[in-house]
């Protein structure tokens, strides 16, 4: 069968669609994927053919991440809010029209469309018009439901999602309008999730049910059918080894067990200032650290004797040789942490990041913060609450509840093979 799975954004969006685009390489099918140009290697290197489509992540990455740490932290200031908002949706707008012909240009004749949070309302305007079969896959609890935002009772935190929905759609309106105009398919009358769902398309969760208590019960009713409509399968990860890995695990072995430090692709403004805070606060606690530089560059920081700086690691071989993980909130290290057992600290940058932050202190297992509101005091304070080990205990209960890596590959291999053939004919 022949597989698209599209989806722009980073390494941590776009890993779980490489994840299923290797497993289904390996069993013998024909797979695409479309990603931002930086990610066309990495997704690539998976096994599927890879294209690019959208702007490049630089283009849109600084803006977005000032334009939300200025909204919350200053929300009043809606004139530079206004700026921020135009100069990172600019980018993303302008390739609309391009985006819908690369897809369209793979969709013609292929089983299924598998598309992520970006550009997903154009994949499934391509999907319909084609007549391809499409399935969703998100991250984090994404479509409209009584869990994202844990201090909302059930009720008014889905209507504040399904608000925030119809705002959305109104937004992307006019350029929705005009594609569905250009493709000949009638106008819409309501947002694209609204369409995904009244097709049946799979929207496949790809995060931990278990993080979640109480949605798989929300949503049982989309899953009392085969196949099922929103299934969950866990975080997709490849779990790849690293240059640094063994390195890493002899500087582990020989002291303490460290704490882990990571921002991922999240925009630190000074690496020397964030060094200073992480080594400050873990000499107070008597910690090592070890810090992931991800896409920050720390080659002229300050050496100091309990802080060790390293790049791409096995996170599935060094997180659970650490005491705990502190980090920027993606999805992809959030699960990666838990699934080794340790507790959490979230430094938060985005919504969904904050999300997942206020989740893991509801459950115990760990804590968030804004991390333009984070000091070396603060750190402190976090850092002590989470090493408590009442948080292990409780981290390695979730651990043991949650679905294995290669399991939740295969399931959702499983499910999308599934799911084109019985769209077939």
């Amino acid at each position: 069968m022949k597989f698209v799975l599209a989806n722009w954004g980073t390494r941590g969006e776009v890993e779980p669609f490489a994840a299923i685009g290797r497993e289904l390489v390996r069993r013998g099918h024909e797979v695409h994927m479309v990603v931002a140009p930086e990610m066309v290697d990495f997704a690539s290197s998976a096994g599927p053919q890879a294209v690019a489509y959208g702007p490049t992540l630089q283009a849109v990455d600084d803006a977005h991440h000032e334009f939300f740490t200025l909204f919350f932290s200053k929300p009043w200031k809606t004139r530079e809010l206004n700026g921020l908002l135009g100069e990172f949706v600019a980018p993303i707008d302008e390739y609309r029209q391009e985006v819908g012909k690369t897809l369209m240009s793979l969709s013609d004749g292929a089983d299924l469309l598998l598309t992520g949070m970006n550009y997903e309302g154009v994949a499934s305007n391509v999907a319909e018009y084609c007549g391809t079969a499409l399935a969703t896959l998100q991250i984090f609890p994404l479509r409209a439901n009584g869990y994202l935002v844990p201090r909302l009772p059930v009720r008014l935190g889905r209507a504040a999602m399904d608000l925030f929905e119809w705002m959305t759609w109104r937004g992307h309106k006019a350029d929705d309008d005009a594609q569905r105009r250009d493709l000949g398919l009638p106008q819409a009358t309501g947002h694209w999730t609204e369409r995904i769902a009244a097709r049946q398309a799979m929207e496949i969760q790809a995060y931990e049910p278990a993080c979640w208590p109480g949605l798989p019960d929300e949503w049982a009713t989309w899953n009392a059918h085969e196949p099922p409509q929103r299934p969950f399968v866990g975080s997709l990860t490849m779990q790849l080894s690293a240059d640094e890995d063994d390195e890493i695990a002899s500087w582990i072995a020989a002291g303490k067990p460290p704490v882990f430090f990571s921002f991922g692709s999240m925009p630190v403004d000074s690496a020397a200032d964030m060094i200073a805070m992480i080594a400050g606060a873990c000499a107070q606690l008597g910690e090592r650290a070890l810090v992931g530089a991800g896409w920050t560059d720390y080659s002229s920081v300050p050496h100091y004797d309990h802080v060790k700086i390293a790049g791409p690691m096995n996170y599935a071989k060094i997180l659970p040789a650490c005491r705990a993980v502190v980090h920027h909130g993606g999805s992809g290290t959030t699960h990666a942490g838990l699934r080794a057992g340790r507790p959490t600290l979230i430094l938060w940058m985005l919504p969904d990041q904050g999300c997942w932050g206020a989740q893991l202190k509801k459950l115990k297992v760990g804590a968030g913060r804004r991390y333009v509101a984070t000091t070396e005091k603060t750190l402190v304070k976090d850092l002590r609450t989470i090493l408590d080990p009442e948080y292990l205990t409780r981290a390695e209960q979730l651990a043991a509840q949650m679905i294995k890596p290669d399991d939740s590959v295969a399931i959702a291999a499983d499910l999308v093979e599934k799911f084109a053939l019985s769209r077939r004919g």
